[in-house]
């Protein structure tokens, strides 16, 4: 059995702020015995007004939250899955943003990264409207990081969730665990939030990590919060509440059992009966 974390977070508009948050997190995950600590999209920032925000959205090396997670890491011998920071992409003239996930090992070196592919353009029925591709570049390549205390982790972010060709891809891959960090907004999370974590486990027989943002943040929003780990049998294993049940920010642990994997995929044997669909 691996012992997990996850952090529900209520991220706001100071990077310092949240990166103590990150920090603080991942010395209590390994003091209470977790191998890994996972935690939310856009862990290090949330802040709608996006010229304020663009005044700390940094270049990975000058990233205060991605320095206090490696050191963090590093000094507490824990892995940490860095949900997604924004940060500024090298070389790019479009003035755009990374949406990021990064991994990063016991020894405070980064191990993978991902970019989030698909950008959030929406107008809801409650009036809320956005429109991610404006201020962050899709990524173009799957993340998939060998070796972690859950076996082959696979990365995706948010609405990465709703995309299930992303998922066949990792499923192909024969991830182990896939961490779907998010910042939720509250009526789609209501409606979709646990139905889609679930049938991504269940399509990809495997662990599905999504620590979540939760509650009220400076810049006005609200997110759903209700971090999951989810079993590849679709059981959830554990439910951290969110903005329907007073959830609140925090660290949740979970049990992770390797054994469950190869049991779910051997009874149900569909990543191995999967066939290419003709055009």
């Amino acid at each position: 059995m691996t012992r997990i974390a996850l952090l529900q977070m209520t991220s706001g508009i100071d990077p310092a702020a949240n990166a103590r948050a990150v920090a603080e997190g991942a010395a209590r995950a390994a003091a209470e015995g977790a191998a890994m600590l996972f935690t939310p999209e856009m862990a290090g920032l949330i802040d709608r007004d996006r010229k304020r925000a663009a005044a700390s959205i940094v270049s990975e090396e000058a990233d205060l939250t991605l320095a206090a997670a490696r050191e963090a890491a590093a000094r507490a011998g824990i892995w940490v899955a860095l949900g997604s920071l924004a940060l500024r992409r090298s070389g790019e003239g479009d003035g755009r943003f990374a949406n990021r996930a990064l991994v990063i090992g016991p020894d405070g070196e980064i191990r993978a990264r991902y970019d989030k592919m698909h950008m959030f353009d929406v107008d809801l029925a409650t009036g809320e409207s956005w429109r991610e591709s404006n201020a962050y570049a899709p990524g173009e390549a799957l993340g998939v990081v060998e070796g972690t205390p859950v076996g082959r982790l696979g990365l995706a972010i948010c609405y990465d969730v709703r995309f299930p060709a992303l998922f066949e891809a990792l499923g192909r891959r024969q991830c182990d665990a896939i961490a779907i960090p998010a910042a939720f907004t509250v009526p789609t999370g209501r409606d979709h939030w646990h139905l889609m974590q679930r049938a991504r486990a269940v399509e990809a027989s495997a662990f599905v990590i999504s620590a979540a943002q939760v509650g009220r943040h400076e810049d006005g929003r609200e997110t759903y919060g209700h971090s999951l780990v989810v079993d590849p049998w679709g059981h959830v294993l554990l439910d951290m509440g969110g903005a329907d049940d007073g959830g609140a920010a925090g660290l949740g642990f979970a049990e992770i059992d390797p054994a469950r994997i190869a049991a779910v995929r051997a009874q149900l044997p569909s990543l191995a009966n999967r066939r290419a669909i003709p055009n």
